[in-house]
């Protein structure tokens, strides 16, 4: 297999990249990494020194490739399929990019941040920081929750890249931080999007590493 995507099927952006992927049912390997292992673990840093998931290895093409946007970028300009992740048009394409970095920077940026907070020591809780994120992820519902009220997808009518970055950030948002009952119109926009095929999929096959997830506490 040329692709090979290097993940854990419970990390947010590694959903991102492999929503892309099923969308247009790119064929590639997922390389499992397993951060417990010093000997993966060092296999994956020297892939990648600054050990951020996900990474896409193109064989085929000698590249590797992080991050998850650029992944995307790059599978929609060597392996483009049926469903266009970023659309031909430039001014379309700039309203995907805008809002695939607000729900990296603004929703999953702070979730994990909540997340975060949940698994520091009794001793090493950080109130200051924790209260940050959750008024930044907060100030987000809000901005999505007008967004959403007139839209189908992130970006407009056509599922794409910032659609693929919503599901991970608002999955696991509504799960430390719910907007079911305060935001309406992004809880319709979540549903939606958890009924896509590419995503069903992958909350599938996410769904034995749940108990992974940290609870409150």
């Amino acid at each position: 297999m040329s692709l090979v995507l290097h993940a854990h099927p419970l990390s947010s952006f590694c959903w991102k990249a492999i929503i892309a992927l099923y969308e247009n049912d790119t064929p590639f390997d997922l390389q499992l990494i397993d951060l417990g292992s010093p000997t993966a673990h060092a296999a994956f840093l020297a892939l990648w020194p600054i050990g951020k998931m996900p990474v896409l290895q193109d064989k085929a093409r000698g590249r590797t490739i992080p991050e998850t946007s650029i992944i995307i970028e790059y599978l929609a300009l060597h392996y483009p399929g049926k469903q266009a992740l970023i659309p031909s048009d430039p001014e379309t394409a700039l309203q995907v990019r805008l809002w695939d970095r607000f729900y990296d920077l603004y929703v999953s940026m702070p979730m994990q941040r909540i997340v975060e907070e949940r698994l520091r020591p009794a001793d090493g809780k950080d109130p200051h920081g924790l209260a940050a994120a959750k008024a930044r992820l907060a100030t987000a519902y809000d901005v999505l929750e007008r967004e959403m009220v007139n839209k189908a997808w992130a970006a407009g009518e056509s599922f794409t890249m910032a659609d693929c970055a919503a599901l991970p950030g608002l999955f696991y948002a509504n799960k430390v931080q719910p907007f079911a009952s305060s935001h309406p119109a992004l809880m319709r926009y979540l549903e939606r999007l958890s009924q896509r095929p590419s995503i069903a999929r992958v909350l599938e096959e996410a769904k034995p590493y749940f108990q992974m997830f940290p609870q409150e506490g």
